[in-house]
This record gives C-alpha cells, sequence and structure tokens, in this order.
C-alpha cells in the first residue's frame, strides 16, 4: 500500500500559518502599543497638601464678609418639598455641624431662618454638574458682625459619599463660608468624597458666635448749633447688635447739667433712627461741652459706645 504525499497542499498549508503567524504578531504590538502608550483615562498624579485646612497657608478670607453670623446660636430651618434622600441628607448635614460646634438647628414649618429646596433638574456649569447652591439671602450689616438674617440652600444632586457632603458644602456657604483653594476641603467648589472639613472651620464658627446675642445702641454722630441762649442739635442713633432693641432714653446735658430726656422707640437690629431738636433754652451764660447719654435697662454687647460729647466750637 502506498501512502500519497501532496506536496502542493502541505506548501499551502504552511504559508496560510506563516501569514497568520504574521497577524498575530502585528495584533500583539498592536495592543502592546495601545496598552503602554494610548491614554485611557489615565492615572493622575500631583502633589497637594495633605492637610484639610480652609486655607493652602496664605492669607485668605474664609467667609464672604468678616463675622458673618446668624443673630442666635439657635438656627430654624424648613425643608421644602424634597425626597427622602435628600431630606436624610440635609438632616445629616445639621447634625454633623451640631456634632462639632456650638450651633443648634431645629425644624419649623414656616418663618425660618434657612430654608431648603430640591430641584432634579440637571444643570452644567463649565462641563460640570451643579451639585447644590447655598447662601445668605439677607445680610444686616451691624458693628462687629454681619448679620444673616435669612438664607437658602437648593439641593440638586443626591450625594453619593457616606458623609453628606453637598448638602455640608452648602450649609457652611449658607453660614458664610466661601469656596476654599484647597481640593482637600469640603468648600473646594468641585465636590468628592475625601473632602472633610478643617479644625479652622469649626474654631471660626465658635469664635463668631461667642458673642451673646444682645442689642448694641450707638450714638453715630450728633451736630449742635447755638444761638444766643438756644441749642438746636441732630443726634443720629443704630442699633448695630445681634438683637432688636426694648425702648430706651436719650439725655443731653450741658456742662454737666441735665437739659432734656426723650424717649426712644424700640429699635430693630440694623436700624437706625434721627432725633432733631430745636430751640432748647439754655440757661448758662457760657457752655463749654455738651453730652448725649442713652440709658438702657436691657444689657447690650457694648455700653461705652453709649455716649458721646462735644465741645462748642468743634466740628
Amino acid at each position: 500500500m502506498f501512502i500519497k504525499y501532496d506536496y502542493e497542499e502541505e506548501e499551502k498549508k504552511s504559508g496560510l500559518k506563516i501569514v497568520l503567524g504574521l497577524l498575530f504578531l502585528i495584533l500583539v504590538f498592536g495592543l502592546l502599543t495601545f496598552y503602554w502608550f494610548v491614554p485611557r483615562g489615565g492615572v493622575y498624579f500631583e502633589n497637594v497638601p495633605a492637610h484639610s485646612n480652609f486655607s493652602l497657608g496664605v492669607s485668605a478670607s474664609m467667609q464672604f464678609y468678616e463675622n458673618m453670623r446668624f443673630p442666635e446660636k439657635k438656627i430654624s430651618y424648613k425643608i421644602d418639598d424634597c425626597s427622602l434622600q435628600k431630606t436624610y441628607n440635609m438632616k445629616q448635614a445639621f447634625e454633623f455641624i451640631e456634632g462639632d460646634t456650638v450651633l443648634e438647628f431645629y425644624e419649623v414649618l414656616d418663618d425660618e431662618d434657612i430654608l431648603i429646596i430640591c430641584d432634579e433638574t440637571r444643570e452644567m456649569n463649565g462641563g460640570l454638574f451643579i451639585a447644590g447652591e447655598g447662601g445668605p439671602t439677607n445680610i444686616t450689616q451691624g458693628g462687629e458682625f454681619n448679620i444673616i438674617q435669612h438664607g437658602q440652600i437648593r439641593l440638586i444632586k443626591e450625594s453619593n459619599c457616606k458623609n453628606p457632603n453637598i448638602a455640608i458644602h452648602e450649609l457652611l456657604h449658607v453660614l458664610g463660608f466661601e469656596h476654599s483653594l484647597n481640593r482637600n476641603n469640603i468648600m473646594y467648589n468641585i465636590t468628592n468624597c475625601d473632602q472633610i472639613i478643617g479644625p479652622d472651620i469649626f474654631e471660626l464658627i465658635d469664635n463668631v458666635y461667642v458673642a451673646e446675642s444682645l442689642p448694641d445702641l450707638l450714638i453715630e454722630k450728633v451736630s449742635a448749633n447755638l444761638e444766643g441762649k438756644y441749642l438746636s442739635t441732630n443726634i443720629s442713633i443704630r442699633n448695630i447688635g445681634l438683637k432688636d432693641a426694648s425702648d430706651s432714653k436719650l439725655i443731653i446735658f450741658v456742662d454737666g447739667k441735665q437739659i432734656e430726656e426723650v424717649e426712644i422707640e424700640s429699635m430693630q437690629m440694623g436700624y437706625g433712627r434721627v432725633l432733631m431738636f430745636s430751640n432748647i433754652w439754655i440757661s448758662q451764660l457760657r457752655i463749654d461741652e455738651i453730652e448725649y447719654e442713652i440709658r438702657t435697662e436691657f444689657s447690650e454687647l457694648d455700653k461705652k459706645n453709649n455716649k458721646i460729647e462735644i465741645k462748642i466750637g468743634d466740628d
């Protein structure tokens, strides 16, 4: 028996194997090239500060304005038409800030200090989705403090982090804090789950709320004009404190002798009033000094600014 061997067929098979082998090598080489040299979303390397403080070590203001605070340490809020998850995240944020500061938050049905609303609309800014918005909506300039009368938070995206970072970020905006340049800080303008609150934020909150919630009546400016034995004078008074002021009195002295007393009606914080007197008869032949004093029966942040005096002839 003879076994036939087809050399032509064998040569064809051998050529096919060589072609397939070359194609396989080209494919492997291509895949290796793609793996090493073509960007795949990449691994991002950078040198960032390890700390989470608001500042990066340079002088930076943490708040929109200096010494921003609500009048009271106890701050009310209302959550309006939000999903269960967003409501839960917001309440977690309140508890989180409460746990490390002197602040207390409580829920009300109306007349709230902070209003929280929710929105499912996907909005973009600079190629990034907006997760939320927040900030003070009514600020009164006082003496030492810029007083937040009302704030609002708009939650858009639900937080996927262990901590409710988006809700905390917007709450801190309402408390007066602006964006931080530190990527590790929760007030950085692009959120991620690894960001935390630096201790400097807690310290500033506690420091700015050390002052009691009291009124503070201030004599801002006085002017006087003496014609013969008749005195005309204007007095500008303002409440620069953290609370409305009850009724008080203004007393005017000329060289230590009382010549006028008038009731001052209650005054809301941030509000002012001008009192004008004309042709007050003066018995003295000579006047050297006029003194103005506000007398109250309630405590104030500062009683020293309740008095002012002018010398006759002074501007």
